[in-house]
C-alpha cells in the first residue's frame, strides 16, 4: 500500500527542455515523486533528445489532440497530481483547464502581471523588461487557466536588472531563479 503516497507529475515542453531536465534531475531518487512522462507539441523539440538518457517516456501530440479533448482523456488515464508546463507555448484549452482544475502550473519569466500574455515568452519577455527600463524582473509560478498568464500566482522571485544588462544577462539571471525555485515549488505543492 506504500504506493498511495507517490505523487505523479507530467511535464509539458515545446523547446530545448532545460527546465524539464532540471526538474527530472531534482526528483531523481525521490521515491515519493514519479515523473510519468514528458509531453511535447513539437516533434523537433530539443527536450526529446535532452531527456532520452533519463529513460522518461516522451509523447508527441498535435494542436488538434490538445483542443479536441483527446489529450486530456489520455492524460486523465494517468491520474497526474500535477501537470507542469516548462517552456510550453500553446494555449491550454478551457476544457483541459477545467478537467485538471488547480492541477496545471506554469512558470513565466517575468513578474506577472507585467510582461505576460500571448506571444510573451523567452527573450521577448526579457526584451520587454529592458525596453520598459524595469529595475527588477524575475519569475512567476502560477496556476494555468484558459487565458495566457492570468491564473492565480503561487510564487514569485525577483532579481535586479541594470541598464548595462544585455538580454542574455537578464535571461541568465531569470534562468537561475527558474532552476532554483521551480522544483522546490512543485515539491511544496505536492507535499504541503
Amino acid at each position: 500500500m506504500g504506493n498511495k503516497n507517490v505523487k505523479r507529475i507530467i511535464l509539458f515542453a515545446s523547446g530545448s527542455g532545460t527546465n524539464v531536465e532540471n526538474i527530472i534531475k531534482y526528483f531523481q531518487g525521490n521515491t515519493q515523486i514519479d515523473v510519468m512522462g514528458v509531453f511535447t507539441n513539437n516533434p523537433k523539440a530539443g527536450v526529446i533528445e535532452r531527456i532520452e538518457p533519463m529513460k522518461i517516456s516522451t509523447n508527441v501530440f498535435d494542436k488538434l489532440q490538445l483542443n479536441n479533448g483527446e489529450l486530456s482523456r489520455k492524460i486523465g488515464l494517468l491520474s497526474p497530481d500535477l501537470i507542469v508546463l516548462a517552456g510550453f507555448l500553446l494555449k491550454i484549452p478551457s476544457d483541459f483547464t477545467t478537467f485538471f482544475s488547480e492541477k496545471i502550473i506554469n512558470i513565466h519569466p517575468s513578474l506577472l502581471p507585467k510582461h505576460g500574455g500571448k506571444g510573451m515568452y523567452g527573450n521577448r519577455v526579457h526584451q520587454s523588461v529592458k525596453a520598459a527600463g524595469d529595475k527588477e524582473t524575475g519569475i512567476s509560478i502560477h496556476y494555468v487557466n484558459e487565458h495566457y498568464d492570468e491564473g492565480s500566482i503561487i510564487f514569485q522571485a525577483k532579481v535586479g536588472v541594470s541598464e548595462q544588462d544585455s538580454i542574455q544577462d537578464i535571461a541568465h539571471k531569470v534562468h537561475c531563479l527558474e532552476y532554483k525555485h521551480y522544483p522546490e515549488v512543485i515539491q511544496k505543492l505536492l507535499f504541503p
